[in-house]
């Protein structure tokens, strides 16, 4: 049987490899994708995709196997890799386009008291107002993106050149200060050129496409523009790492290479299955640890916090739910987790008076369990004209979406519009060994009820140790307000759903979130 073991080393009894408060401080880099998920990197055996500097950082350090997010949606995502919270322990940071509370430890913060130069490029934390509680200094640090790219890019990439921006930081400020600095991509984010994908020049045949998608030639083209992004993306990482390598720094520098959480396709993002929380993670350290190192051991994104304090030499974050990854590294496997949580609440705006999708997740090696506290809602939103102008507006706006959601296609894709958009039921199990796509739910069928039952424990007792509202029957999710803010259309903090309706219809420019 399961067993909720904390065997992790805590604190300031963590310093890594000799590292200490006196000691020669590293550089920290944290570097986060935006809606990729786990396998896509060559690292990871993915034979369609190109990502050479993700594979050469796995390569001269550790690549994690098993690492999670612990939401599915942005904001939420971005604030447990700042603060080691899990969302329902966040507060209004715990939903998309939601607010800091004063009141949590941002990891960025606690470097910059410590000494440490703190700086972002791209997307930072966020789509959301961190000022609107009354927060007083940036999440991520002083904001370097000014620097655009000189020649013309492809459709629907982000014009920010990452790197320049990173070099301006390097060059602004005491160079004989350590420095953290988040460099976040909008890649692979939609919105997604067309024709990104044809241009690649690949067969499409050869492109793997998960058993809850339509396996069609829409679909095949939709991934491969979303590849075309990570492989773009990729490269502009490597600039970066080709920065560091001229200044002398690259070896005293901790690199973090992740995702905030999963792909954006139907069953993907603001899922709590692997497509949505599933995370490409690998840490490099220069000599501090050797390259080739693989660590099969379930990480979550809480630890990422707690790991870059523990290489600076600096004590864990107040109630951190998250420990130091350096001892994993290290092959002290005995501080392995043995599951990891994840949780949902509100992504969209797409159910009548801002209502949410409260579930919650508890995945071991070798199952996956999923609580829905609301069955009766529509996990996607169904047919409520949501924030984002659609239907189904927790499934982003997609040739694939727009392929399933078609009439005609009803009957041809019965079985993936039950999985991608149809109702659930409070509780979900999935054998990862014989159903790793997880599309085939145990929990009704009795076969595993000892396990279920397990599991189900597990999930309620966690839950109530870290403090969640929902598994004690309280809901302040569906209050907060939805704070979108200028460049992210119009307001739906208090309106009404036709209001909300109308509003919508008004339109934004601005890239979905």
């Amino acid at each position: 049987m399961l067993t909720s073991r904390r065997t992790w080393l805590a604190g300031a009894a963590a310093l890594p490899f000799g590292c200490s408060r006196t000691g020669t401080r590293p550089n920290l880099l944290l570097v986060v994708a935006d809606d990729q998920s786990w396998p896509h990197a060559g690292a990871y055996g993915d034979k369609f995709v190109r990502t050479p500097v993700f594979d050469r950082i796995a390569s001269e350090g550790a690549l994690f196997l098993h690492s999670f997010s612990v939401c599915p949606s942005c904001t939420p995502s971005r604030t447990g890799l700042l603060t080691s919270r899990y969302p329902w322990q966040a507060g209004e940071a715990g939903v998309l386009y939601g607010t800091i509370p004063p009141s949590l430890p941002v990891v960025t913060h606690v470097l910059e008291d410590a000494g440490y130069r703190t700086g972002f490029t791209g997307k930072g934390w966020g789509p959301g107002d961190w000022r609107a509680a009354g927060l007083s200094r940036h999440p991520n640090g002083r904001e370097f993106n000014a620097k655009r790219h000189a020649g013309p890019i492809a459709p629907g990439l982000d014009n920010r050149d990452y790197a320049a921006n990173f070099a301006d930081f390097l060059a602004d400020g005491d160079e004989t200060k350590p420095f953290f600095f988040w460099l976040g991509s909008t890649e692979p984010h939609r919105v997604y050129d067309a024709k990104a994908g044809e241009r690649m020049g690949r067969d499409l045949s050869a492109l793997r496409v998960p058993a809850y998608l339509p396996n069609t030639e829409t679909t095949r083209k939709d991934l491969a523009a979303y590849y075309s992004e990570i492989e773009w993306y990729d490269a502009q990482l490597g600039k970066a790492i080709a920065i560091l390598e001229q200044r002398g720094i690259l070896d005293n520098t901790l690199i973090v290479v992740t995702s905030d959480n999963g792909m954006p396709f139907p069953r993907a993002k603001v899922n709590l299955y692997d497509g949505g929380l599933r995370m490409p993670l690998a840490i490099r350290w220069g000599a501090k640890f050797g390259g080739g190192r693989k660590v099969d051991a379930l990480v979550s994104h809480v630890d990422i916090p707690s790991t870059l304090l523990a290489a600076a030499g600096l004590p864990n974050l107040s109630g951190a739910a998250g420990r130091s990854l350096l001892p994993l590294i290290q092959g002290q496997n005995e501080t392995a987790r043995e599951y990891v949580l994840g949780g949902l609440e509100r992504h969209t705006m797409c159910r009548p008076d801002g209502a949410t999708y409260p579930a919650r997740s508890l995945r071991t090696k070798e199952y996956l369990y999923i609580r829905n506290f609301a069955p009766d809602r529509w996990p996607t939103g169904g047919s409520f004209l949501s924030s984002n102008k659609t239907t189904h507006g927790d499934i982003d706006a997609a040739p694939v979406k727009d392929e399933l959601l078609e009439p005609a296609n009803a009957d041809r894709f019965a079985r993936e519009l039950q999985l991608c958009v149809g109702r659930r039921p409070e509780e979900e199990l999935y054998d990862l060994k014989a159903d790793p796509d997880q599309i085939d739910n145990l929990a009704p069928k009795g076969t595993n009820a000892e396990t279920l039952r397990q599991l189900r424990e597990l999930l309620e007792k966690d839950l109530r140790a870290t403090g969640d509202p929902r598994i004690e029957g309280r809901d302040p999710w569906q209050g907060y307000p939805y704070r979108q803010t200028a460049g992210y259309g119009a307001s739906f903090n208090s309106a009404l759903p036709e209001e909300r309706r109308k509003a919508a219809k008004a339109g934004s420019t601005h890239k979905p979130e």
